[in-house]
């Protein structure tokens, strides 16, 4: 076991074959339907949650862990000599970097680092896992918090929505919009930038349209990608997940491309179908 634990929370989106296997902690944030309460991933899931959001007609509310919570899943590690590294969703979209720093105040200085990766999903997931290999390298904490830093802005997250409806249910567009957006099939393509989810432009048309949008954006960027690690991530849309898998592995020439799964969370934002293609830059 080394002397580095590397935490992020239920946000990060890996696979959990990777969870296990790089013996990544994660802390769960929490998503709440009238008075039932659920753990992200491990007392709910996402198909679970859109049967919910079917049955109820109304979308949860997701809440941040709090403070005991970090404190509880840190202790153990602490107190085997280990220091913490935890990579968090970003401060622009959540409380839970805040609550992390609160939590990390109650330990002895330098027991625990608190990052903020500025990012969601498999945007935090990439700084996770460049944070893994560096401290299975033998590097300080210092030393994985400069290249974090350095990481940070090259990290590429853009994702398309398939549906308005889940954006309606959470009071982000009129009704109006709904039923226009719903009849012209236009599908808003959300990027992350300065840690903020922000509407980048519209597609109008098929899905497969919007999925080659995707891709050939991704493509265009290709001769500045890190070609490590490219992740799909998507909320229950395998098929397509798939299919933009294989076209990235031929045409970029990358180490590894990765599918893995949005959680409840994410999921409860951006609603089924959704699907992203997220990478890093190289670091120049």
């Amino acid at each position: 076991m080394g002397t580095i634990k590397i935490f992020a929370d239920s946000t990060c989106d890996l696979p959990s074959s990777w969870i296990e296997e790089y013996e990544i902690g994660i802390i769960p944030l929490y998503v709440t339907f009238d008075h039932s309460t659920y753990k992200d991933g491990v007392d709910l899931h996402t198909p679970e949650l859109y049967q919910k959001v079917k049955e109820l007609g109304k979308l949860p509310k997701t809440a941040a862990p709090s403070p005991a919570d970090f404190i509880e899943a840190f202790a153990p590690f602490i107190e085997k000599g280990q220091q913490i590294l935890y990579i968090s969703l970003s401060s622009e979209l959540s409380s839970t970097y805040q609550n992390a720093i609160i939590a990390g105040g109650e330990f002895d200085d330098g027991a625990v680092t608190v990052f903020d990766s500025l990012n969601l999903s498999t945007g935090i997931g990439l700084q996770v896992m460049k944070a893994v290999r560096a401290a299975a390298d033998g590097q300080s904490v210092t030393q994985i918090v400069d290249l974090l830093i350095k990481l940070r802005p090259q990290v590429e997250t853009e994702f398309v929505i398939d549906s308005l409806d889940y954006l309606y249910k959470g009071g982000r567009c009129s009704g109006m919009q709904n039923l226009v957006g719903s009849l012209l099939k236009i599908r808003p393509v959300i990027k992350v930038i300065d840690g903020r989810m922000t509407p980048a432009y519209k597609i109008r048309g098929s899905r497969e349209k919007a999925l080659d949008q995707l891709l050939n954006n991704a493509l265009n960027l290709k001769s500045e990608m890190d070609n490590d690690l490219i992740f799909v991530t998507h909320s229950l849309a395998d098929e397509d997940a798939i299919y933009l898998q294989k076209e990235l592995q031929a045409r970029t020439g990358a180490r590894e491309v990765a599918t893995s799964n949005a959680g409840c969370v994410i999921s409860s934002h951006c609603g089924a179908k959704t699907i992203g293609i997220l990478y890093t830059k190289s670091i120049q």
